[in-house]
């Protein structure tokens, strides 16, 4: 009887192994390592280098989800993986590096400002999570936390650039702190440049405006990225007045859901 089954053929359907997908996750590695390399530098008081590290963990952050759309390696991993590093990159660095640079400072009030800022991002990624099939793609609900970090750190890069230290400035930072944490949990629309389409043709002024933009950023890039991201932190109120002005809806939920269940979006 061996020999018969030796001899039979198992047609049984084999499942695929699963496993991770390689690029688009060591995108994300190279932005939490860009978010570690940002708090081990502020720990030794070179904060224009943690600056530098969260603006590079920024750029690779924008990448990652690109490249897995364009390879068609999307996975739940790597959408988990990503929230983790953007929770240490965009929430728990800026907190630390404002806090060593300035905050600790003033005691119990700047470790509160910090982690009200930290406790926020992990607020605004997880509603992020749960509320990405309902948001309309053209806006984000509250101020990305990228961005918020870009706000903090580079804040703290170009004061410190202009030779002044964190106490000169405490106050400033506790507000500006209290300010993108707060911004990140509400319901403002920020535009989101994702109906950008990159493939349309444009006019041949626009190409010579972008390289007199990266000219200017290259030229003072601590002071140019501060003003960019100063202008996009401020412009969801601007936003959100604007479409109140003109009777538009003014929350970002494009359908109702019942999970989560937050009343008063739509007002």
């Amino acid at each position: 009887m061996s020999d018969i089954h030796d001899g039979i053929e198992d047609h049984t359907p084999h499942k695929p192994r699963k496993g991770i997908y390689v690029l688009p996750n060591l995108f994300t590695l190279a932005a939490l390592f860009g978010g570690f390399y940002a708090i081990v530098m502020a720990m030794n008081d070179r904060f224009d280098m943690a600056a530098i590290g969260i603006f590079c963990a920024m750029v690779l952050d924008s990448l990652d989800g690109r490249v897995a759309r364009m390879t068609n390696t999307q996975s739940a991993f790597g959408e988990q993986m990503d929230s983790l590093a953007d929770m240490v990159s965009f929430g728990a660095a800026p907190a630390l590096i404002s806090y060593e640079w300035a905050l600790k400072g003033i005691g119990r009030w700047g470790w509160v400002a910090a982690f009200v800022y930290c406790a926020c991002a992990a607020l605004r990624l997880a509603r992020f999570n749960v509320n990405t099939a309902v948001v309309d793609r053209r806006f984000f609900q509250g101020l990305p936390s990228p961005a918020a970090a870009a706000l903090v750190v580079g804040f703290i890069w170009l004061v410190n650039d202009m030779g002044y230290v964190g106490s000169d400035v405490v106050w400033f930072m506790f507000a500006l702190c209290l300010y993108a944490g707060l911004t990140m949990v509400t319901n403002l629309p920020f535009y989101s440049f994702k109906d950008l389409q990159m493939k349309r043709s444009v006019p041949f002024a626009v190409i010579v405006l972008l390289v007199l933009v990266i000219a200017a950023i290259n030229i003072e890039p601590h002071f140019m990225l501060m003003i960019v991201f100063a202008v996009y932190g401020f412009s969801g109120y601007f936003l959100y007045a604007w479409r109140r002005a003109k009777g538009l809806q003014t929350s970002v939920i494009s359908t109702s859901t019942d999970e989560p269940d937050e009343q008063g979006l739509h007002k």
